[in-house]
């Protein structure tokens, strides 16, 4: 093996060292001056290229005699090529020295060999972003984590359930709770299965004086959150964080087959969520809640550290912060108030989607004809309180202290029907903050009044949504000509990847009445709709996350350097602190919001940008 070859290169990484020395024995070298040509498009290709020093254009030429040619992107050092060629049997493309040019060569033959004797290998060549990306996260230093995080229910936590017939008394169900040290029974009555737990009972024989000597499934509660054997046991404990429950039944289709229980959550995950989440639900003052709150920066670095996917950050996440509003919001409205007005997040917090806080979004609807002298004064305190929390200020101050996010219902429908037929810029963005909203506090049924009222008004409006997914083309990708990245340097990430997939995907869920506001659940439905190619919605939802993950890491990494702990430019990444792999995972996710815009244009009629 020639000491300038990287072997820890990843696809080469992936072979054995049976396989690696194969490589090594069949290793050849090539020396390429300026122009020259590398291989020709349609000649039978030698092998793979690794190139060890220069620069390569993959190219389609027009014309044989002008030379005149499009190319697709440029290959530097320890970059390989030739790769589906070799697979094909013929180049696809031409291959050109740029520069002076020193490759490596894997002969074809040795290439189908390890192709065909290693799985994930081939894979590597094969196929898309997704599929590479699993590669990588499978090989990286969060591998152990990362199967770790992948554990389903039915994977040694769930546990046979307690159960007892309807008929049976609260004394002896006690009794057999002691007996199996277990603190929950399921009463089965008829078709359906209700929960009792040692508290309930506390609270009915003490609190409620009811005697032991009574059914038990008077005392059960019949509205039970269930899981699937198959689902992630990760989403299991964010579904207890949402619900503030400390249990859920396993259910395979009608069958119930077991339960889950906190504390063997707990056990599994080394996460502090749930103790976060107590300390948030036994708050009682605004001191009680900002110290409960403090916890959720660390809990956000520990699950990134231990290379948790940033879509499970996500969720957790977001049902902390839903929790901390929630319960901010109960502690600051009055009570006889609550039940006529409903808070609502928008924007990345709407979506699920903001990990690191960077700023506020929200809205207040309230009841017509609602009299609250003192509202605006409220929510004046509730914005300042959230300062406090961590919460920064939005910069367009879209949130509750400015009176214009404080609406009542009809005046709220009234902003979205006007937001819906304007061109101006605002006031689209505005819309698309506004159509990511939920509710989080206060009566639900403000919000889906005026959700289903939307819906209706933008019943065969083609224009509307014509209109309304321009904006996604707004902003350039940010390639070169030749479909590299920038080679050095930073780029809005939010500008150049998220933000085209995000609209774009927000367009054609309204398009679709998805209520969904998360992105990804959003092209989950699309594809159930019918509305969007199963490996295209793959391929986005990878790019996405990809997106967000690399976002992310330098979010902390930069907030840590900060005396204030914050990141003052959340949206940059540093092209120059990332490794070879991410800038090419980079350039692959690139490549299909590219060619999402693409398709966006050609479905709303956009034409060519």
């Amino acid at each position: 093996m020639p000491p300038s070859f990287n072997m820890n290169n990843l696809p080469f990484g992936l072979l054995n060292e049976k396989e690696q020395a194969l490589l090594s024995q069949s290793l050849e070298i090539a020396y390429y001056q300026k122009d020259e040509v590398i291989m020709q498009a349609g000649s039978v290709p030698k092998g793979v290229y690794v190139v060890l020093k220069g620069k390569v254009s993959e190219s389609e030429v027009h014309d044989d005699n002008s030379r005149q040619k499009h190319v697709f992107v440029h290959y530097a050092d320890e970059d390989y090529f030739g790769g589906w060629s070799a697979l094909k049997g013929k180049a696809i493309h031409n291959f050109i020295a740029d520069e002076e040019t020193i490759c490596h060569i894997i002969p074809t033959k040795v290439v189908l060999e390890l192709v065909d004797g290693n799985s994930q290998f081939g894979d590597y060549f094969r196929q898309n972003l997704a599929a590479k990306t699993e590669i990588v996260e499978q090989h990286g230093p969060t591998q152990d984590m990362a199967e770790f995080m992948l554990a389903q229910v039915g994977e040694g936590v769930m546990s046979a359930p307690l159960i007892v017939e309807e008929s049976t008394s609260i004394k002896e169900a006690t009794v057999r709770m002691r007996d199996s040290k277990v603190d929950s029974v399921l009463v089965k009555k008829g078709n359906r299965y209700g929960m009792v737990t040692g508290t309930d009972i506390l609270n009915a024989v003490v609190m409620n004086e009811t005697s032991i000597h009574a059914p038990v499934a008077e005392i059960a509660s019949y509205r039970l959150i269930s899981v699937h054997p198959d689902d992630y046991l990760f989403n299991a404990l964010i579904i207890m964080t949402q619900q503030q429950i400390e249990r859920v039944v396993v259910m395979r289709e009608n069958e119930l087959v077991g339960i889950v229980d906190l504390t063997d959550v707990l056990s599994f995950f080394s996460s502090h969520s749930h103790v976060i989440g107590l300390r948030i639900e036994r708050a009682r003052t605004l001191e009680e809640l900002h110290t409960a709150a403090k916890g959720l920066n660390d809990l956000i670095k520990s699950l990134v550290s231990q290379g948790v996917k940033a879509r499970f950050a996500m969720d957790l996440v977001s049902a902390m912060n839903s929790r901390i509003m929630e319960k901010l919001f109960d502690i600051m409205v009055p009570n006889d108030m609550q039940p006529h007005v409903c808070l609502i997040v928008m924007g990345s917090e709407g979506r699920g989607e903001q990990i690191m806080k960077t700023d506020q979004d929200n809205a207040i609807i309230y009841r017509d004809g609602l009299v609250w002298a003192e509202m605006q004064e409220v929510m004046n305190r509730f914005s300042e309180e959230l300062m406090g929390f961590g919460y920064p200020p939005c910069p367009g101050n879209i949130m509750v202290s400015n009176p214009e996010w404080v609406n009542s219902l009809s005046s709220w429908t009234q902003k979205l029907s006007l937001w819906s037929s304007s061109w101006v810029e605002q006031d689209q963005m505005n819309l698309a903050i506004a159509v990511d909203a939920k509710p989080v506090a206060g009566n639900p049924a403000l919000f889906k009044a005026a959700r289903i009222w939307f819906f209706k008004s933008l019943k065969n409006n083609d224009m509307f949504y014509s209109n309304f997914a321009k904006v996604a083309l707004e902003f350039n990708t940010p390639l070169t000509f030749f479909g590299n990245l920038k080679e050095r340097g930073q780029l809005d990430i939010k500008k150049g990847g998220i933000f085209p997939i995000v609209h774009g995907v927000r367009t054609m869920a309204l398009e679709h009445k998805i209520v969904v506001t998360n992105t990804f659940q959003r092209i989950e439905a699309l594809v159930d709709a019918g509305a969007m190619q199963d490996k295209h919605a793959k391929d986005l939802a990878e790019a996405l996350g990809l997106f967000i993950q690399l976002r992310l890491r330098q979010q902390i990494k930069r907030a840590e350097e900060q005396e204030l702990g914050v990141d003052l430019t959340p949206n940059t990444l540093d092209l120059q602190s990332m490794n070879k792999m991410e800038r090419d995972l980079l350039r692959d996710a690139f490549h299909i919001v590219k060619g999402f815009k693409k398709h966006l244009e050609l479905h709303y009629h956009l034409g060519s940008r």
